[in-house]
C-alpha cells in the first residue's frame, strides 16, 4: 500500500453561523479540495463557554458543525491563507497525516 503525506484540516462552526455554504461552496469550487465532510454535533461549548445542544424540546438551530477536509500540505497552506479572513481564531485546527493512494 502507497500512503501519501496530507494535511487534515478541522474547522469549528454553529449552525447558526452563515459561513457554512459559502466555505462548503469555496472548498469545492475554487480550492478544489479533494472532499469536505461536514459532521453535527449534539452538544459542545467553545471560548465563550455558552453551550450548544439539544433537547427534545429544543429545535435550536445552534448546533455544532465541523467542517473536514484534507489535501497536500501545500494546497492546505494555501488554502488557509485565503480562510484566515473567514474562519474565527481558535475555531481551526490541522495536523499531518497519511492517505492510501
Amino acid at each position: 500500500m502507497k500512503l501519501t503525506e496530507v494535511t487534515v484540516v478541522r474547522i469549528y462552526l454553529t449552525e447558526g453561523e452563515t459561513q457554512l455554504n459559502s466555505l462548503i461552496k469555496r472548498l469545492r469550487d475554487w480550492e478544489k479540495i479533494r472532499g469536505v465532510t461536514v459532521f453535527r454535533g449534539i452538544a459542545g461549548y467553545g471560548h465563550t463557554g455558552v453551550m450548544h445542544g439539544m433537547q427534545l424540546v429544543d429545535l435550536s438551530l445552534n448546533m455544532p458543525i465541523v467542517i473536514e477536509f484534507f489535501d497536500t500540505p501545500e494546497k492546505i497552506d494555501e488554502i488557509l491563507q485565503h480562510l484566515d479572513t473567514v474562519v474565527h481564531p481558535g475555531h481551526l485546527i490541522k495536523w499531518s497525516a497519511e492517505v492510501n493512494e
